[in-house]
């Protein structure tokens, strides 16, 4: 089953592809590169050389990844000086950035249920309990809900008189 579409969403045709939000955030995080990229940032990874290390990618790719990040205000360029070196920047995740952790989890969470024979090689826990950390769709009040449970609506400032 599906989630129930209420009132002015209830015919789909009139829907604009351009607005829809889900169509925004793919542009932005849809790229294989850019989903490592901030894995990556979640980690603790803050210089150039270690994203391009730890995520595979050719410089070029990571260059071009981060850029947008810092664009879009996901991330933001710091910078920094070792001894003797010349200033450098660092990329630092911003609110806007961190805002996109539930994002990359649950994908996480979905591959480890259905692509990992044994659950995938980490897992995020509590780091006081070391309970498991989960990504799940739930009411204000905690409650958890399935997809049957959730209906579409609209978003009153976005319908037309």
């Amino acid at each position: 089953m599906a989630m129930t579409l209420e009132g002015a969403v209830t015919d789909r045709r009139g829907w604009l592809a351009e607005s829809c939000s889900i169509t925004k955030a793919i542009e932005v995080v849809g790229a294989r590169a850019t989903v490592l990229v901030l894995r990556e940032a979640f980690y603790g990874t803050t210089r150039f050389d270690e994203f391009v290390d730890r995520t595979d990618l050719s410089p070029s790719v990571a260059a071009a990844r981060l850029k947008q990040l810092v664009e879009l205000g996901a991330l933001e360029k710091q910078p920094y000086r070792e001894p003797g070196s010349r200033p450098r920047a660092e990329y630092v995740l911003t609110t806007m950035g961190r805002d996109l952790f539930p994002v990359v989890l649950a994908l996480m969470q979905w591959a480890d249920k259905h692509l990992q024979p044994d659950g995938g090689p980490v897992r995020i826990v509590e780091r006081g309990s070391g309970k498991p950390v989960s990504v799940a769709p739930h009411t204000d009040s905690g409650e958890p809900l399935d997809l049957e449970d959730l209906a579409v609506v609209p978003n009153e400032t976005w319908v037309r008189p």
